[in-house]
């Protein structure tokens, strides 16, 4: 059996001939008003767009995001990115194929960047907090899905178990910075950390690529986590006979939906505790960082100096002139 045509290895003028995941597609017009397909194709090394000029509306309809799809075209790098001019997509059966082939690498120490968050909690000295972060961290579906979620679908951490890589280099930047400032809790910070992004193990999924849940559409990470929150905290009180800290619960919660900083970036109130400021700051911190050096390392044009040009970011970066 020929080896398969790698997303991460097409070159540039080579004929593409193989099977993707089609993890998007789009129905898109040009400047004349003609219909082209935007297709997103992905295998586990990486994603790369598939356009088909002139396509017709039903073809759009007969391929299904997550499914799997035969292309036939020509690799193409333009302006820097590599992409695919098709000639034909179809839709094809999943029998014949090895899903192993199109899940993304998973985070090869989830499990240890898991393991490493519960001993972080349970050398909590607050109760309140180790109770119900403990809670939800030894529930068997949160926990799985910590490990297996990504943090985003194409941005940061876009892959298995990015999600707790990304919480877990974050719980060690906080446990590091919070000593630094007089008046910022340490373990408070720790848990909203934990708590953040916890909400997406159920607004996205990503069994076969990754996309939003019903759930995750309609409500987002941001309500989901304050539902998972408040779930856990109800099930402490019922097992302790009594309340929790109610202003304790307040500014978790609080951390929750301040995390993204801005009313413009999603956040539905701004960050108003010195524990929310720096959750913030250090949330876009590592988002932004690991967004920038995955565009370095995956860029595949490796005799150039600088990525190309990223819409997300606003930028090129420059990767330097020396190996």
């Amino acid at each position: 059996m020929p080896a398969r045509q790698a997303v991460a290895e097409l070159t540039h003028g080579e004929a593409v001939d193989e099977v993707y995941l089609l993890a998007d597609r789009q129905l898109r017009s040009n400047r004349n008003g003609d219909l082209y397909l935007l297709a997103q194709l992905r295998d586990r090394t990486g994603q790369i767009s598939g356009l088909l000029w002139n396509a017709r509306e039903e073809l759009a309809d007969e391929l299904a995001v997550g499914g799997y799809v035969a292309v036939r075209g020509k690799a193409q790098n333009y302006q820097g990115q590599m992409q695919v001019i098709l000639s034909a997509i179809t839709a094809t059966s999943a029998d014949l194929i090895d899903e192993q082939d199109f899940l993304p690498e998973q985070s090869a120490a989830a499990g240890e960047h898991f393991e490493t968050l519960v001993a972080r909690v349970q050398a909590m000295t607050h109760p309140d907090l180790r109770a119900v972060l403990l809670q939800l961290l030894e529930d068997e579906t949160v926990a799985a899905g910590l490990k297996s979620a990504p943090a985003g679908i194409k941005l940061h951490h876009a892959y298995p178990g990015g999600l707790v890589e990304h919480v877990a280099q974050l719980a060690e930047v906080a446990a590091r910075i919070a000593p630094l400032y007089d008046g910022v809790d340490p373990e408070l910070l720790v848990a909203g950390v934990i708590l953040h992004d916890l909400g997406k193990v159920r607004e996205l999924s990503y069994d076969q690529s990754f996309a939003y849940t019903d759930e995750g559409q309609l409500l987002g990470h941001i309500v989901i986590g304050v539902q998972m929150l408040d779930a856990a905290a109800a099930a402490v009180e019922a097992e302790r006979g009594h309340p929790l800290d109610a202003e304790l619960l307040l500014r978790l919660r609080h951390l929750v939906v301040a995390h993204h900083g801005s009313l413009e970036h999603g956040s539905p109130r701004l960050p108003q505790t010195p524990e929310a400021i720096a959750l913030a700051g250090i949330d876009n911190l590592d988002a932004r960082l690991n967004e920038a050096l995955t565009l370095m390392r995956d860029d595949p044009n490796r005799d150039s100096a600088w990525t190309p040009y990223n819409p997300n970011m606003g930028r090129k970066m420059f990767k330097g002139t020396t190996p």
